[in-house]
């Protein structure tokens, strides 16, 4: 792709400085000079913002370094501005991107040969439209949000005046008020009917610790120590697609924890230890170790989304009401209400950053909690009736 440089110029008659950009455009083979207004009056010794505005400006275009050619179409431009925002954002956040852009986006404006100039807020709007016969308003937002930051990039570059995404009236995104999650009851049969299962630990672990599906995936044997009795949350498995991510990270500071192990765990723990020991004399030439705690047979990991799949599966086999993995932890930390612990030690053990979100996720009651007040007012209110 080609430099772009520039200078910053006042011009007769106008108040404010331009920015005045040289680079070579590749579809010609022809210079080009686009003039770039700026707000930066050239009255009142401005000169060193107006140049710290280029700068700006040049730091956006050689980041990107798109074609800057205004008849560049609008899917060459989107998956180039994808690839040159890779370096800066995370491996996960990228393949999410690149699903979207790709599966979704791409194969939509295709067909229209349009260019990033000859976008409108109708085509945006036709874009809404069309997805929301088959994905939800919120996936819908989810899109925009790619679509709109990759024409702020074409604003800033000067292919076009403004952003048209910025014009139309985003999908109003559905809040789920029913919080799914299981009562003391289910808990009790889910970890009945899952012994034996080859996903019986990692249910086992998101039930009584509300772990996350990357951080149960992420546990390696390195982190668990017996002598003291505990293990440590630090490393992650988070699968986009086909690929899968392997991360010495969590989702924030306050996930990276250490967390204690009671005996029920260890008993786990080791018997799985034991068993994998098994498996690996079994197949000294083929068993594959990357020191995971919960693999297959083959010591090979157990990937994320087969886990959600298979535990709808289980749950629809047994006659229980489905629910998703993730809300295993919303049933943890309900769980823990129930037996009577405070928000705090609820963010404390589901390591919330904050105590807010606990508070806004966690704080539904289920009917037998309810009925259990009820009775208790009954009482007390009985010598009114």
């Amino acid at each position: 792709m080609t430099e772009v440089k520039g200078i910053v110029q006042a011009k007769k008659g106008r108040p404010n400085y331009y920015i005045v950009l040289y680079y070579i455009d590749e579809t010609t083979g022809q210079p080009k000079r686009p003039w770039i207004p700026t707000d930066i009056p050239v009255a009142g010794n401005n000169k060193r913002k107006a140049n710290e505005k280029l700068k700006e400006v040049l730091e956006e275009h050689n980041r990107n370094k798109v074609d800057l050619s205004k008849n560049v179409l609008f899917t060459v431009f989107i998956k180039e501005w994808l690839e040159f925002m890779k370096p800066s954002i995370d491996i996960v956040t990228y393949d999410d991107y690149k699903l979207k852009i790709y599966n979704q986006i791409v194969p939509f404006f295709e067909p229209k040969q349009l260019r990033v100039r000859d976008i409108t807020p109708l085509h945006i709007q036709q874009y809404i439209n069309h997805k929301l016969k088959s994905v939800s308003p919120n996936t819908v937002r989810k899109h925009l949000w790619n679509i709109s930051k990759c024409l702020d990039s074409a604003v800033k570059q000067n292919l076009i005046a403004f952003n048209p995404v910025k014009a139309i009236e985003m999908p109003k995104p559905i809040k789920s008020n029913r919080a799914q999650f299981y009562n003391e009851r289910q808990i009790d049969e889910l970890l009945s009917v899952i012994k034996g299962d080859s996903i019986e630990g990692i249910v086992l672990f998101a039930t009584f610790y509300g772990m996350r599906r990357s951080e149960i995936c992420g546990l390696k044997w390195n982190a668990i120590d017996f002598e003291n009795k505990s293990f440590q949350i630090k490393h992650t498995v988070v699968q986009m697609g086909t690929a899968m991510h392997k991360k010495d990270s969590t989702k924030n500071d306050s996930s990276n924890s250490s967390m204690p192990m009671p005996d029920i765990i260890i008993d786990m723990l080791k018997k799985l230890k034991s068993r994998q020991a098994q498996n690996r004399l079994l197949q000294p030439n083929d068993y594959i170790d990357e020191g995971y705690v919960f693999v297959r047979d083959t010591g090979q990991l157990i990937p994320p989304n087969y886990i959600t799949k298979h535990f709808k599966k289980v749950l629809a086999r047994n006659n229980m009401p489905v629910i998703n993995f993730h809300d295993l932890r919303h049933s943890s930390a309900s769980y823990l209400h129930y037996l009577g612990f405070s928000m705090k030690d609820i963010q404390t053990w589901l390591r919330h950053g904050d105590i807010g979100t606990t508070m806004n996720i966690y704080t539904h009651i289920d009917m037998s909690a309810k009925r259990n007040i009820a009775d208790t007012l009954n009482e007390r209110f009985r010598k009114f009736s």
